[in-house]
């Protein structure tokens, strides 16, 4: 009868971490590239697709305070992570810390739900690339085929020379007294503009880690500068017109509209739930350890401190934006455009435009690198086939699943709606530093000697908090979320049982030792 909850020693993680060669990872990245890896993945999706739309629809002007309640919940996962990261620099982040600790189902549960964290989150970010994509190109008279920018039965229709989905367009029709059945129409069938994006990311992930972090260093540095450009313009804007933005700021907390989550606290709550996907950049750091130079002493600032960085630009963007611009008109696929726009410098929509488009392509970069590295720790450990854990001997980086994680990804990014995929990336992360924050409480008690680089502070109570706070964020997301989860949930533990308890290396090295106890 195998051990379910057998957990995989920690000396044997360390030889593997210690493991050179063409079958091995290279270690290439220092504390300034593990730091731009997580801003690569945190700035992006959260500031460029998401903030709008959470405000439109569930927080008003106190998205700001979402984003601190989601900090705070990342922060305290965060020190639990840097505190593994720095004493396991493996790939597989919270999968790698989970079988350590609190054994193989759970690891297994927690990896397959990582799927929902990293290949989802690239998906729905896919999705966002592509329409800023799509508005930049459309900005200097290139018009792509609508069908082949939106999803299945996705309508679009064409206003002042600019094809744009129709839920989008709706409120300034309305407002112009304009009959949206005058204009003209197509029907999304395929967002090609996001399967090329997916595309380009994979190739250059198979190329080798290096290259994929010094393109990611480069954008960051770009995309800050824009981030930072658009504040202080936003920042100029507001001190200019105090009265508008006491105006759109009041009431910061909307009254509730009848409905959990749908603004009030319980809408702060709800946006805090969305827009927490907005942060997952700073756990993938971790997916890379076994990538790092120097894992002890680089990986927890790597991780806490673009975490730190990212937090407060994203207070800062929210808070303007909706100074700048009504919440209610934010609910658009490129709202930092919108609030850009808004303070009339022209030049500034196209600054904005091209940050986002080179600033979603870096999180494609991290989170695809961090789904391929998880089914590298998944395979070599036997829980899933032997491919997913294949090197390329020149580039040495997990060619084949890079290959099979980019094709599906740019599936679900062609047929799936952002939104939909949003909230099951959010609800699958909270899980992922559940499931992390736990097993850094359970190893202290277990074994206190060991050897940490790096400490989280105040334990049990860092991790107490991280745990309730991100239970307290799940339960915010909606019924169907949760379903979604549970289903998802139920298919991996059916491959687990049909195939990764019977491949498992870890149950296979027990085998004989209970053979050899009952003789």
């Amino acid at each position: 009868m195998p051990n379910l909850f057998a957990t995989k020693p920690l000396d044997v993680l360390r030889c593997e971490s210690d493991e050179s060669g063409e079958h091995s990872l290279r270690r290439a990245l220092g504390p300034i590239n593990l730091i731009t890896l997580g801003i690569g993945g945190i700035i992006g999706a959260g500031i460029f697709v998401l903030t709008g739309e959470a405000a439109a629809q569930y927080a008003g002007p106190a998205i700001v305070l979402s984003f601190i309640i989601a900090g705070l919940a990342s922060a305290l996962a965060g020190l639990s992570y840097a505190e593994f990261a720095a004493l396991i620099p493996l790939a597989g982040s919270a999968y790698t810390y989970g079988y350590a600790t609190l054994g193989e189902l759970v690891a297994w549960i927690i990896g397959w739900d990582l799927i929902l964290e990293y290949a989802l989150g690239a998906s729905t970010v896919a999705s966002g690339w592509s329409g800023y994509v799509v508005s930049f190109l459309q900005d200097i008279g290139i018009v792509l085929p609508p069908q082949l920018t939106a999803t299945p039965g996705t309508r679009l229709v064409l206003y002042d020379h600019r094809w744009e989905p129709l839920t989008t367009l709706l409120p300034t029709l309305h407002h112009l007294a304009i009959d949206p059945a005058t204009l003209p129409h197509a029907t999304g069938i395929f967002n090609l503009v996001a399967v090329v994006g997916i595309a380009a990311v994979s190739a250059l992930l198979i190329l080798g880690i290096r290259e994929s972090a010094n393109v990611t260093s480069a954008i960051v540095v770009l995309k800050v500068a824009i981030v930072l450009a658009f504040i202080a313009i936003a920042a100029a804007f507001a001190l200019q017109h105090p009265a508008l933005v006491a105006a759109n700021w009041h009431p910061f907390i909307p009254p509730n509209a009848g409905q959990f989550g749908k603004f009030g606290w319980s809408g702060v709550a709800r946006a805090a739930g969305v827009i927490f996907f907005a942060y997952i950049g700073f756990d993938a750091v971790s997916t890379a350890s076994q990538e790092a130079k120097n894992p002890q002493r680089d990986m927890p600032w790597g991780i806490l401190g673009s975490l730190v960085i990212c937090t407060l630009l994203y207070i800062a963007v929210s808070g303007l934006l909706t100074g700048i611009v009504n919440y209610s008109a934010l609910n658009v696929a490129a709202p930092v455009a919108v609030g850009i726009d808004a303070t009339g410098v022209k030049w500034g929509s196209f600054l904005v435009k091209s940050g986002a488009v080179l600033g979603l392509f870096s999180v494609m970069i991290v989170l695809l690198l961090g789904q391929s590295r998880i089914f590298f720790a998944m395979s070599r450990d036997g829980l899933l086939p032997r491919w997913a854990g294949a090197i390329h001997p020149r580039f040495r980086t997990p060619f084949v699943s890079t290959i099979v994680v980019g094709t599906v990804v740019a599936a679900l990014a062609a047929l799936y709606p952002i939104s939909v995929l949003g909230e099951l990336v959010s609800i699958g992360t909270l899980l992922a530093f559940v499931i992390v924050s736990a097993g850094v409480w359970i190893l202290r008690v277990r074994r206190p000697d060991l050897p940490r680089p790096f400490r989280t502070p105040w334990v049990p109570v860092v991790p107490a908090l991280g745990i309730t706070v991100s239970l307290l964020m799940m339960a915010a997301l909606p019924l169907a979320t949760w379903i979604r989860l549970v289903v998802w949930l139920v298919i991996g533990l059916a491959i687990y049982f049909g195939y990764g308890r019977h491949h498992s290396r870890v149950q296979a090295a027990q085998e004989p030792a209970s053979a050899g106890g009952g003789s």
